[in-house]
């Protein structure tokens, strides 16, 4: 089949949720012959050369880019609160050039499927139905208003106020879209079952982001035990609350019990206020790592102290496939179909994340069994290439039916 798919960031380099997952698709299409399109705004704040782009992925994809500001600032906050009633969120997606390329593509060519990765590229499904006949496939990354909701409960102050109006309509520019699309595609069980309460109508189908598994290697070669760590997206809300969380509730307990232990954060785009608030003793801020799998390979108890967020935690799911114990809460890990001290350890109160760990750190045969485990639950649960397969397999049932 030829697939179009639409994104409002760069899926190169992986190195956040949105990337790892729509990369994932566009990988497990292409080594299943399918010919495949990626129509990419080029953002500022995610921008990439296309010489940058690995040659192995240009000869497999075609990939076209398209300059699109999507600019933060105060202004346009401002602007958008007082003369909008749509999300700054998803205006800043909404761009005539991007537009104009999407048409020019459509006249050109016939698609069977068009693949929206998220949310914000659900304004383009008009154009897409004046200029094609093909299917069209809302991929839900998240429940985005529950994102904003739950940061909305931990704020104060002005930012709670605004983050109440923002959350409220996020929700209604996720209603206004439903069953505009052909069919459904949620990242995990959950979230499809979220938007049929919502209103949802249309087939649904349950694409998780897969692993290309042999791409992740597990070793203890360099383990660093015990020791801590966490990677991801330092520019998300919910992963800065969530670690701010964890430093002033928990790490100083945790070092009073271990004095040598040392926590390890590694992730791009830290606001500076952020990196003042984390200038911690035993704190260890890594910044942008080269090299993620050796950097997760190379430490032992994963933290992901989420408290807000929404959809499927994908470093969660790359961290198990490299063997790490990971700590999370309950929903760190929605949408991930884990046991509790099988596969992962759950905690939501601070006492329960500083025992969490402290068992880890002091019983190492529970430690080496949840690594293990972790392995063997990503193998059996998150093959890239059975949930691409099963996906194209609901494309062709819909499109014959």
């Amino acid at each position: 089949m030829k697939i179009l798919q639409l994104t409002n960031k760069i899926p190169w380099p992986p190195k956040d949720g949105g990337s790892i997952a729509t990369l994932a698709l566009t990988k497990g299409f292409s080594m299943l012959g399918h010919d495949v399109t990626v129509l990419s705004m080029n953002t500022k704040k995610h921008h990439v050369e296309f010489d940058e782009i690995p040659e192995n992925m240009k000869a497999s994809t075609d990939i076209i880019l398209v300059d699109v500001p999507a600019k933060i600032s105060f202004q346009g906050i401002l602007f958008n609160l007082l003369f909008s009633k749509l999300p700054y969120n998803a205006v800043r997606f909404i761009d005539e050039n991007y537009s104009c390329k999407l048409v020019e593509i459509l006249k050109n060519e016939t698609f069977d499927i068009i693949h929206l990765e998220g949310l914000y590229l659900c304004p383009y499904i008009p154009i897409i139905r004046k200029y094609s006949k093909a299917l069209i496939a809302y991929r839900a990354h998240n429940i985005e208003s529950e994102i904003w909701e739950r940061s909305t409960k931990l704020a104060k102050g002005i930012r709670r106020f605004y983050l109440k109006i923002l959350a409220k309509r996020i929700k209604e520019f996720e209603i206004s879209y439903l069953n505009q699309y052909d069919v459904l595609v949620s990242i995990t069980e959950r979230d499809g079952l979220i938007l049929d309460q919502l209103g949802n109508t249309r087939p649904k189908h349950t694409a998780q982001s897969g692993i290309d598994l042999n791409a992740m290697v597990p070793t203890a070669k360099n383990l660093e035990y015990p020791s801590l760590f966490h990677i991801g997206a330092l520019d998300w809300a919910p992963n800065q609350e969530g670690l701010l969380w964890f430093f002033d509730n928990c790490w100083r307990k945790l070092r009073k019990l271990h004095p040598n232990l040392k926590f390890y954060l590694a992730g791009r785009n830290a606001p500076d206020w952020f990196e003042k608030l984390i200038a911690i003793d035993g704190i260890n801020y890594l910044g942008e790592i080269d090299d993620a799998h050796e950097f997760i390979n190379s430490k032992a108890i994963m933290v992901v102290p989420l408290h807000s967020g929404s959809g499927m935690r994908i470093k969660i799911v790359e961290g198990m496939a490299l063997g790490k114990a990971i700590v999370t809460t309950e929903i760190g890990t929605e949408g991930i179909p884990t046991t509790h001290k099988d596969n992962i350890m759950v905690a939501n109160d601070p006492d329960r994340f500083i025992s969490s760990i402290s068992e880890l750190i002091t019983n190492r045969p529970l430690f080496d069994k949840i690594c293990r485990n972790s392995v063997d639950f990503i193998h059996e649960k998150f093959d890239n290439l059975v949930i691409s397969g099963s996906l194209i397999d609901f494309y062709k049932k819909q499109i014959n039916d």
